[in-house]
């Protein structure tokens, strides 16, 4: 049966945005069929073109503003909302903080959980600038070499020099291996032909250390012209500590290939967070964000409530980044991960900063944390980190077995912690404080937050 829809592509319509997707987009209802909207928001009264209709939905761009919201601000570069680099752009910076604390409340009265309560975002002083690495596709585009983002969307390239979340050192590097890259004539990757040689530019930069690594990954084995383009970056980035060619030869939407290979300087460079120094190589996962990293997991240790008597389970551990925070006061710290240079460099960490309480093991979480079960281990406090899909039901009730008096769950999806939470319940664990939102990604719609659960 065919589903009678009332708009219809190209046609415009007058309209008040009600509400505000979890991807930044404004929402308009016509007839009760909702219509999606970028650089919209809502209380705005709008003319809606239509640009695509299916059986439950449509999108739809804005034609004319007839009144606008008090909370939005006039981007100064329709590219960074285009291209997704910052799709909250347009709304004031306590309005995106209200947003992000607002869709966690959603999820929970959803969820029929309004017993629990969310605290404001915990914002940036400066909520922009912020991003310690950057990984840039290049292209050719009309006959130049070019670095950018792409649409949002699509594979189309927008050339962009000024990245507005990412540190501007880093952009002025980008800029400097983009014009040697042309004064060489090194041909971009052709994702139609596999030809071509370079696929992205990475640039890492260090907050406290302001040590730089500028990553070049190519299709190829050679890079052409590599002498002259090394002494080129060595004079151009001041701040520079290691160049690197990675090998991405695979037809593939991979950023990074598995080799790779120091072309000057050394294999990795280094970063503090909570004190802690942490090296940091081309395929480490380190955090994108580390002020508000660093508050993010202040935050969690703190409602750890560590003493120095604890033993500690940190699922999902990475480069040992909370574990190791959490070390310097428990007792004990086990760490897991599936990844494992992750594990190798979590271990090189522990042992750089002389931390000798905190094991890590290589694994999926779930199954590690059954092994752990069936060998009697008693963690006190175990904190979970996991990536958006949440976590495996066996992981919960894995947990629920060995019984620690508090769970803390660092989350980057609100919609799977509410699911979790409801999944701790029947294990016996309730959330006793007031949720806590992290602005880790101002400008987008991301939320983190920290939830503490405890034993009935």
């Amino acid at each position: 049966m065919k589903v009678k829809v009332p708009v219809h592509k190209n046609e415009e319509y007058q309209a008040t945005v009600v509400d505000l997707t979890y991807e930044g987009n404004g929402v308009v209802k016509v007839d009760d069929f909702p219509v999606f909207v970028p650089n919209a928001l809502p209380g705005e009264k709008v003319t809606v073109r239509i640009t695509k209709v299916t059986s439950h939905f449509a999108w739809g761009r804005v034609m004319a503003w007839q009144t606008k919201s008090p909370d939005r601000v006039d981007v100064k570069d329709k590219k960074y909302i285009q291209t997704g680099i910052a799709p909250l752009g347009h709304l004031k910076y306590d309005a995106q903080l209200k947003f992000k604390q607002h869709q966690i409340e959603e999820l929970l009265a959803k969820a029929h959980r309004e017993d629990i309560k969310v605290l404001p975002t915990m914002g940036m002083e400066k909520p922009y600038h912020y991003r310690n690495k950057a990984q840039v596709p290049v292209k050719l585009i009309r006959g130049q070499l070019e670095t950018g983002f792409y649409k949002r969307g699509s594979h189309n390239l927008v050339p962009i020099e000024d990245f507005y979340i990412q540190d501007p050192a880093i952009d002025q590097a980008i800029v400097v291996v983009r014009d040697l890259l042309r004064r060489f004539h090194v041909t971009p990757y052709d994702e139609q032909t596999g030809k071509g040689v370079i696929r992205t530019v990475m640039v890492r930069r260090g907050y406290y250390s302001h040590e730089v690594m500028v990553v070049l990954v190519t299709n190829t084995k050679r890079l052409p012209m590599e002498k002259q383009i090394v002494a080129g970056i060595v004079d151009g980035v001041p701040e520079v500590k290691s160049i690197v060619q990675n090998i991405n030869d695979k037809k593939t939407n991979r950023l990074l290939g598995d080799k790779n290979k120091t072309l000057w300087g050394k294999d990795e460079i280094h970063d503090q967070l909570l004190g802690i120094d942490f090296a940091i190589s081309p395929l480490s996962f380190y955090q994108v964000n580390p002020q508000q990293t660093e508050r993010l997991y202040q935050t969690a240790i703190d409602n750890a409530g560590l003493d120095g008597s604890q033993t500690v389970i940190d699922a999902y551990c990475g480069i040992g980044t909370i574990s190791l925070a959490a070390a310097k006061h428990a007792k004990q710290v086990y760490g897991v991960e599936i990844v494992p240079a992750a594990i190798e460099d979590a271990k090189h960490n522990a042992k750089r900063n002389g931390i000798k309480n905190a094991k890590f093991v290589v694994g999926k979480a779930e199954d590690q944390f059954a092994k752990w079960q069936a060998a009697g281990l008693k963690p006190d406090v175990v904190i979970v980190d996991p990536p958006r899909k949440g976590l495996a039901e066996s992981l919960i009730e894995a947990t629920g077995k060995m019984a620690p008096e508090k769970v803390i769950y660092v989350s980057c999806n609100p919609a799977t912690l509410v699911r979790d939470i409801q999944r701790f319940a029947e294990q016996g664990y309730q959330v006793t404080k007031p949720i806590q939102p992290v602005d880790q990604f101002p400008q987008t719609t991301h939320v983190e937050s920290v939830t503490v659960l405890e034993r009935d």
